[in-house]
């Protein structure tokens, strides 16, 4: 028996689609890493020369983001009625 609230909702939603992308963008990044085996790399400080630099330098850097802005929330934060005070 099929779920109709399941084909109601928006095809970005529904969980049939969200394996699929994870699956898909998974399968894209193991293959942009395996690319390393086939591009001649000219590195500029050594390090960068190293096996799938991009990657974790971009998830290195992505975590550093996600951490400077929780902690710029701690000071920029606003009560939840700051629109409601007069």
């Amino acid at each position: 028996m099929k779920n109709n609230n399941e084909s109601e909702k928006h095809w970005l939603v529904r969980k049939k689609t969200i394996v699929l992308l994870w699956r898909v963008g998974l399968m894209i990044l193991f293959l942009l890493v395996m690319a390393d085996f086939f591009v001649h790399a000219h590195p500029y400080f050594g390090i960068d020369g190293s096996f799938g630099f991009y990657s974790w330098f971009g998830l290195i850097t992505c975590i550093a983001m996600v951490l400077v802005a929780k902690a710029l929330a701690i000071f920029l934060k606003r009560k939840d009625t700051y629109y409601d005070d007069e």
